[in-house]
């Protein structure tokens, strides 16, 4: 077997040990039953290799991937994200050299132990089981350490997804209503202090209608949420207009506290066609984009959202004029990730797992400097329903 030292590891994580050699591995370290006693002890492990390969994993693990009565021959060899059945995966040379690697906390923290260093970092997974993906948030824990002229590295996995939804869910769920709450406060005190049934008091009033709306669809948003998360979310669906659902929820923001000095319009060109969804779930998915259009967007921008029929398809888009960087857009869609800071982040998480798990259409994203950047989401229809009627004469004119 050879020695850390024959490897000759580049910075590059394509290379493997045969697989023959990594049995040997596994063979060696099974010798110490002490060592693998004090592994089991900590939970989830695994040992890797210099190679990033499995050489070691204890039952937490199987039972944690799901693998307990799986041959080891379909773990060992392969590397971390390959068994969780991570979806970026499946790329030319395997887990930890795809792009989207790069923003993998577990990968920084396995690298980090490879040169040397102990460390641990949040890991944002979305894996595939049984044809569905999931997301998890795991703390991973690693640590080099060296058995007879062998290098390895033992991985502590920690499943906090449990532990950051709820954070997450309790953070979003009073930030958005003590601000809608707050809102709704301040309209009520200017109705009171007036006496009148002024055409000012009717306003007001009708405001106040608009904001105590806002309040009861957060409440409502997040309790879909958890069910959308448990598979507990009933679909109502019925037959609707394209062109109507976009406008109720842009009218949603005009006096959301995010609108401020910027502006929401309609594309003139947005196609008007009926058909069958869940309308709740679509303006839920519709007014996440625009509240995440709204937060990346600065004074005086203006946020525009269309409909439009493609191959069979209803397309709905929401375009800002911010330009997203790499980094970010990398782990956009990760439940717990945001640029807004701990404690957010199930925006566009959310509008993924809506489209997907419960309308059966996909969300995608485009970002440039030139063109800002257009999340969009995708519909299927029957065929008899790609026609557009005749558009609203009340669209704005954007472009």
């Amino acid at each position: 077997m050879p020695t850390s030292s024959e490897l000759n590891l580049s910075l590059a994580t394509t290379s493997r040990l045969p697989q023959i050699n990594v049995l040997e591995q596994t063979k060696y370290l099974e010798r110490f039953k002490n060592i693998r006693y004090l592994l089991d002890a900590f939970g989830i492990v695994i040992v890797l290799n210099q190679y990033l390969q499995v050489v070691y994993c204890n039952e937490a693990f199987l039972n944690f991937t799901n693998k307990t009565g799986t041959g080891l021959d379909k773990i060992i060899g392969n590397r971390t994200g390959e068994v969780l059945n991570c979806i970026h995966s499946n790329s030319k040379f395997g887990c930890g050299t795809s792009e989207h690697c790069t923003a993998c906390g577990a990968l920084q923290a396995i690298l980090a132990s490879r040169n040397g260093t102990k460390t641990s970092k949040e890991c944002r997974i979305t894996v595939n089981k049984e044809k569905e993906d999931f997301s998890l948030d795991l703390m991973v824990t690693t640590a080099p350490f060296s058995l007879e002229l062998q290098d390895y590295i033992i991985v502590l996995i920690k499943d906090i997804s449990d532990e950051k939804r709820r954070k997450a869910l309790e953070r979003i769920f009073f930030h958005d209503v003590i601000n809608t709450a707050g809102g709704l406060h301040g309209l009520i005190q200017l109705l009171d202090a007036s006496s009148t049934e002024s055409p000012y008091t009717i306003d007001i009033t009708q405001d106040l209608l608009q904001i105590s709306a806002n309040l009861l669809e957060e409440i409502k948003c997040q309790r879909d949420l958890v069910s959308a998360e448990n598979n507990e979310l009933v679909i109502n669906t019925e037959k609707i207009e394209s062109l109507a659902i976009l406008k109720t929820t842009v009218k949603q923001f005009a006096n959301h506290q995010l609108t401020g000095e910027k502006s929401i319009e309609i594309d003139n060109n947005s196609a008007d066609i009926e058909f069958n969804t869940d309308p709740v779930l679509l303006k839920r998915i519709l007014g996440n984009l625009l509240k995440n259009a709204l937060e990346a967007s600065g004074k005086g921008d203006i946020i525009t959202t269309g409909v439009k029929i493609c191959d069979s398809r209803i397309k709905f888009w929401v375009n800002n004029p911010a330009f997203m960087p790499r980094n970010v857009s990398l782990q956009i869609f990760q439940r717990s990730f945001s640029t807004k800071g701990n404690g957010r982040g199930l925006g566009t998480y959310s509008v993924k797992l809506l489209t997907e798990r419960y309308l059966k259409g996909s969300v995608w994203f485009q970002s440039s400097e030139a063109e800002g950047t257009t999340f969009t989401v995708s519909i299927p229809l029957p065929a008899d329903l790609t026609k557009p009627r005749q558009n609203s004469p009340t669209s704005k004119v954007v472009r």
